[in-house]
């Protein structure tokens, strides 16, 4: 993969030291089918009455406008007693890679944005590294409000939110799924198997097959910077999928 200035600094501060071949062999991938049936010939998108795309644009507006209402009014579990505020999601609503953690943290709780510590940041400099951005992509959490003093959350509490994400996947209508951390991945995939084990590959989201990779959390990178090798895998992985 050939990687511009950008892409090269985000992968010196993530701590990976990368060769590049002259003729690079294909990445061994495995092969994904298109997500939907390919539009008929001679049809283009931008062809489309002006009118029918405001009006569908107007239609998505109010959808998330109502969605992010009912969450931030939200009382389905016991963790809306001890929040200071939801934490949405945040991003393209239009995006291509749909990134998905685990839960807010101390930070998240009092700015209300996903991913804005440490962790964060790193993430920020994981997504540079395949040439994405934070604004490109669309980030949201498994749960909305956090769990006291950081805890994992509890099952009901996310099932509890479990709808939520489920709209805003919906909304979004990403071509990608990347969970970060055990937390994430577990709750997509119903297992209780470990990221070692769920990464490296790519799933398939019921009921409509949508691609997700799995890869370690940024706070887990943090704590144990020898994995990010693996989580740059991960990324490549994720990136030769939308190619």
């Amino acid at each position: 993969m050939h990687l511009d200035r950008l892409q090269r600094r985000a992968l010196d501060a993530m701590g990976i030291q990368v060769w590049e071949s002259v003729a690079a062999p294909a990445a061994d991938v495995p092969a994904v089918e298109p997500a939907g049936a390919p539009a008929p010939a001679g049809t283009d998108a931008r062809q489309a009455p002006v009118a029918a795309r405001s009006g569908a644009a107007r239609q998505a507006a109010g959808a998330w406008e109502a969605l992010e209402a009912e969450v931030r009014h939200c009382t389905r579990c016991a963790l809306a007693a001890s929040r200071t505020q939801t934490v949405f999601g945040v991003g393209n609503r239009d995006a291509d890679w749909m990134v998905i953690g685990e839960a807010p943290g101390a930070e998240e709780d009092r700015q209300g944005e996903p991913f804005v510590g440490r962790a964060g940041q790193l993430l920020n400099q994981m997504l540079r590294a395949v040439g994405q951005s934070r604004e490109q992509v669309y980030i949201a959490n498994i749960l909305k409000c956090r769990p006291p003093n950081n805890r994992d959350p509890k099952p009901e509490e996310i099932a509890a939110c479990r709808d939520y994400l489920q709209r805003q996947i919906e909304l979004v209508s990403p071509q990608l799924l990347l969970a970060v951390g055990r937390i994430a991945a577990q709750a997509l995939l119903q297992t209780d198997a470990p990221v070692g084990r769920l990464r490296g590959r790519v799933h398939r989201l019921a009921p409509g097959g949508l691609p997700l990779v799995v890869t370690y959390h940024p706070a887990y990178l943090l704590r144990s910077p020898a994995q990010k090798r693996k989580a740059w895998e991960d990324l490549r992985l994720a990136r030769s999928l939308l190619r």
